[in-house]
């Protein structure tokens, strides 16, 4: 066994402190990354073995590489300066609710989970919506995984209902109508639903009608798909964003996006649940027991912390405090539209190039990454200013080098 060593001619080292937060932030600081990833897709073939460890590795390798080759080739979605597609919200009540989910890792074989019931209701109410879509009522909602999910499960359930009144040979009769304004993934949707190409149909809207649809006097299932927005509805200013609520058969909205809630968490209410159990539930005899009606408790319990944690009324602030911001033109919410136009004689496809050019410039630094302007948890006042000053740094960098 070793012994000390005693000798007194031995350097005299300054008192140890393993955990000095002064030195821990400073450290902290220089572990820095651009928010946009600059690598090409490809390059981790080249830093990784082909083949997987024969014999187990050590957790500080596993680390090590974690730190030298995943990181660097990942976007930072919770970066403040992160500006681009919508924010991945984070909060501390969300994550350890993510903790117990992992922890408990139940496998829920139903839909009709007790406590996702009750969150559903209570984020319902939140929203003012009517009765026709709570458990309370004559509706109800499930959690879904993403938006794309939530409207898959709708289109199946409104042809499903189609084809018990109409018949099996009308499927390739049936259309869709879409708002141009809609995400690609209805499309994407309606196809996997068995929906002919030819039958998917946009219908144009304009800014007239703040891009409003109307659903006609048929006998249709109008979804509507607030991924974003709808959060913002549980704060009485915003709420004439979901007027008109009552004549939809189901809704959508993603708390991931706006709501402090980890990825993945869409909420979505349907006035008939019984037409959407019809068409996706199963019933074999090994589900039919009293346990597995109430077994399905993970995606609630994040969201269900998130609001016990915070209450209604921080949730109101956390929603007013993202829409304090403004702009030249007019925004919703917190999404920004703005273009570079130097010069008001350029033809519209000119003005599209220059404003690519100065955007893939911008997002080259690696101090931001923007599409359109929405902004992360963490995004602050300095940040968008920040932003702004290095938009007009590299337009300024640009003309002097006679890109325009």
């Amino acid at each position: 066994m070793g012994t000390l060593n005693s000798n007194n001619n031995a350097q005299i080292l300054p008192k140890f402190n393993p955990l000095d937060p002064e030195q821990f932030r400073n450290q902290a600081h220089q572990m820095t990354y651009p928010v946009l990833s600059q690598v090409e897709p490809g390059y981790l073939r080249t830093q990784l073995p082909q083949n997987a460890p024969n014999r187990p590795e050590s957790f500080e390798s596993i680390m090590k590489d974690v730190q030298n080759h995943i990181v660097p080739g990942m976007t930072h979605w919770l970066s403040p300066n992160f500006f681009a597609f919508f924010p991945a919200t984070v909060s501390s009540a969300a994550f350890l609710g993510e903790m117990l989910c992992n922890c408990f890792n139940s496998v829920g074989f139903n839909w009709l989970a007790e406590l996702e019931m009750i969150v559903m209701d209570w984020l319902a109410n939140m929203l003012k919506l009517p009765k026709t879509f709570m458990f309370s009522g004559t509706g109800g909602g499930v959690l879904q995984i993403t938006t794309s999910e939530a409207i898959l499960c709708t289109l199946i359930a409104a042809r499903d209902r189609k084809i018990e009144n109409l018949g099996l040979d009308y499927i390739r009769k049936f259309v869709i109508y879409g708002s141009d304004q809609t995400h690609s993934m209805y499309t994407k949707a309606c196809k996997v639903a068995g929906i002919f190409p030819c039958n998917i149909r946009a219908v144009p809207t304009s800014i007239e009608s703040d891009f409003a649809l109307s659903p006609a006097e048929f006998d249709i299932w109008f979804h509507v798909d607030a991924a974003y927005g709808g959060s913002a509805g549980k704060c009485p200013e915003f709420r004439q964003y979901l007027y008109g609520i009552e004549r939809a058969n189901s809704l959508s909205l993603s708390p991931h996006k706006w709501l402090l809630s980890y990825l993945d968490c869409c909420c979505m209410w349907v006035r008939e649940p019984n037409v959407l159990v019809k068409a996706l539930s199963t019933n074999p005899e090994y589900l039919r027991n009293k346990r597995s009606e109430y077994d399905s408790v993970f995606k609630s319990l994040r969201l269900w912390f998130v609001m016990r944690s915070y209450g209604v009324a921080n949730l109101q602030s956390h929603i007013r405090s993202d829409v304090l911001f403004d702009a030249v033109v007019p925004r919703c919410f917190s999404l920004v539209c703005f273009r570079f136009s130097p010069n008001k004689e350029h033809e519209l496809g000119y003005t599209e190039f220059l404003n690519k050019k100065l955007l893939d410039s911008v997002n080259s630094t690696g101090r931001i990454y923007m599409t359109h302007n929405i902004g992360a948890t963490f995004t602050e006042d300095r940040h968008v200013i920040s932003t702004w000053k290095l938009i007009k740094e590299t337009t300024n960098a640009l003309l002097r080098e006679s890109v325009f």
